[in-house]
């Protein structure tokens, strides 16, 4: 038995319609200037933006650079926050701020932080994220912050949800180190109705700049590859409802994904049993 989609992300299905056309005519307007880079345009987040949510449209430009040891870096297209950012901007008619909490800047976002102190379950996920410079060869972003949000195994999220509203897990900030590296502990998220799984994520130039959405210079999405999703969702028990979702939608109908993914796709190791590792090198031009 199907489930029903959850109110919250029942309410962007008009904006995704304008999303979408909105990318189609963006990349007309592209065609008709005979430009000459790919195209990595925008879409809603979270389900897509609900009513009052964050639109913030843009296209991207592909970015690609080598390093001297080969490694390669390629800027992510831009995609909105979706409905449930929690980073100071409008979104779902409110406006939330999770980026001001006290202890908001953590490696491990599986418990609430502040005043709330509930702790998501799930299957353990590490989640590695590499800023490279496509301006100097790849080379590492040191002291940049990076905002990470996503839905917990049943596909709620926190702040927004009903009964969750008072929590702010799954939600962390860290600052990338010499090697431009962050790591997250989460938990594997789930599928709702209308998406592929995914984790939404922001950087800033700074952990000072990381208060508010209006100092964000890049908002983008995380993919999982379908094997891993299906290896979890088909073997454990607590993601049965995600089992369900997950076979009624695919890259080809994900509003975000359905025009290219492949900068955005995580690389995934490990198992059911020990828990999983993904990483994703995010290439950004300064």
């Amino acid at each position: 038995m199907h489930n029903a989609p959850c109110p919250e992300h029942a309410r962007g299905l008009e904006s995704d319609l304008k999303t979408i056309l909105a990318r189609r005519q963006a990349l007309g307007w592209l065609t008709a200037a005979g430009g000459y880079a790919t195209l990595m345009l925008s879409g809603c987040g979270g389900g897509g933006a609900a009513a009052g949510g964050n639109t913030n449209i843009s296209s991207t430009a592909t970015l690609t650079a080598t390093s001297s040891s080969g490694s390669s870096c390629t800027t992510l297209p831009t995609e909105t926050a979706g409905p449930y950012p929690a980073d100071g901007s409008v979104a779902s008619n409110q406006t939330l701020n999770a980026l001001t909490l006290s202890n908001f800047v953590r490696s491990d976002i599986r418990t609430s932080v502040d005043t709330a102190s509930g702790t998501a379950t799930g299957l353990p996920l590490t989640v590695k994220v590499q800023l490279a410079n496509v301006n100097n060869s790849c080379a590492a972003l040191e002291g940049y912050a990076i905002y990470i949000w996503h839905c917990t195994q049943d596909g709620r999220y926190s702040m927004y949800s009903s009964s969750i509203t008072n929590e702010n897990y799954l939600r962390g900030v860290q600052v990338t180190d010499s090697t431009g590296l962050v790591s997250f502990q989460t938990i594997f998220p789930g599928c709702y109705l209308g998406r592929m799984p995914h984790i939404h994520f922001e950087v800033y130039p700074s952990l000072s700049k990381a208060t508010s959405a209006s100092n964000k210079m890049l908002t983008s999405q995380m993919a999982f590859p379908i094997a891993t999703c299906n290896q979890v969702y088909d073997n454990v028990s607590s993601y049965s409802s995600s089992a369900s979702n997950f076979d009624q939608i695919s890259f080809a109908t994900d509003n975000v994904f359905s025009d290219g993914y492949s900068t955005q796709m995580l690389s995934i190791t490990g198992n059911n049993a020990d828990g999983y590792v993904a990483t994703l090198t995010v290439g950004l031009a300064v």
